[in-house]
């Protein structure tokens, strides 16, 4: 039987990134202080990324759970389709389709409009903070007049803009710039597109994108290949859902270099990933940082990092 889960099976389904799930299944995702919500069950607080409880019905749980309860789907189907996510290959079953999200949980009003938090009036802190991380102050200064980075206020954070063909902003994620000896705040901001993500221009006479897990990953391969300028795409997770789009709005793209984090989930999704766009008909490849467990950690290994951007 193939209803049957190994160990580490129900572990990679457990620990499911549950914002970056709900916001792929259509809900609004909203950080509130160290926890997260949701636009349309405001009762709901989402705890570490992987623990969910709604206080005004008194349930909770993992991952597996929100999609028994929310998605009506088998425990069966759950651990599946969140393996399937977390692009793990495992023979049995096709992964379920999920339906829409279920009318009884929608909110009457309408879900909030996408809205970009409140601009700072400069930049100091993001730069200051990017350059700690090892990047080049000329990428800094790229994405910064391309209109795809810039500071918040009052909370200074770090906020990486996705535009969609059109160049509307349709996605925003934000990451903190002080942790105060805790991990830095991050998370997606309300109402953005998760098939947009954070693209980069694609160059028509370039084949090859390259596509990473977090723009601070991208930026950290930028700095490290001053030539590669545009054909870059940080999902902002391991959701491919803007690599689809990303393809279907630049049909030249025949080639795909995936860049994903060395540890376990990124080499997961490498395989997963692999197998689903050589079956489209691109070929890929990937590439991972020589040491660290992303580009990031694996730029700031380098001798004198800051050097290297003047």
């Amino acid at each position: 039987m193939h209803d049957k889960f190994t160990e580490q099976e129900m572990t990679i389904a457990k620990d499911t990134d549950l914002p970056d799930l709900i916001a792929s299944l259509g809900y609004h995702v909203k950080p509130i202080g160290r926890y997260h919500t949701l636009a349309e069950m405001d009762s709901i607080r989402i705890k570490n990324r992987r623990t969910w409880k709604r206080y005004s019905e008194g349930v909770g749980g993992d991952a597996i759970t929100f999609l028994q309860h929310f998605q009506n789907m088998t425990f069966p189907d759950a651990v599946r389709y969140l393996l399937g996510f977390n692009g793990y290959i495992r023979d049995g079953p096709s992964t379920p389709t999920l339906p829409p999200v279920s009318p009884r949980v929608a909110s009457k009003e309408p879900p909030p409009p996408f809205t970009l938090p409140e601009r700072n009036t400069d930049h100091r802190r993001v730069f200051a903070y990017l350059r700690k991380r090892g990047i080049a102050p000329q990428v800094i200064r790229g994405f910064l007049e391309a209109g795809l980075l810039y500071e918040s206020h009052p909370h200074h954070n770090c906020v990486f803009i996705g535009r969609d063909s059109s160049g509307e902003p349709a996605f925003a994620t934000q990451r903190g710039t002080y942790d105060m000896g805790k991990k830095a705040f991050r998370g997606d901001v309300s109402g953005s597109d998760k098939t947009v993500a954070f693209p980069l221009g694609s160059a028509p006479d370039n084949p090859t994108l390259f596509v990473f897990e977090a723009p601070i990953d991208l930026m950290s391969y930028l700095t490290l290949n001053r030539h590669i300028t545009s054909n870059a795409l940080a999902l902002c997770g391991l959701y491919d859902g803007a690599l689809e789009r990303y393809l279907k709005e630049h049909p030249h793209i025949r080639h795909i270099t995936l860049c994903l984090d060395a540890d376990h989930w990124g080499r997961k999704a490498v395989v997963e990933l692999t197998a689903k766009y050589e079956g489209l008909g691109y070929t890929v490849d990937s590439q991972e940082p020589a040491q660290g467990k992303d580009w990031n950690e694996w730029l700031q290994k380098q001798s004198k990092p800051q050097e290297r951007g003047r």
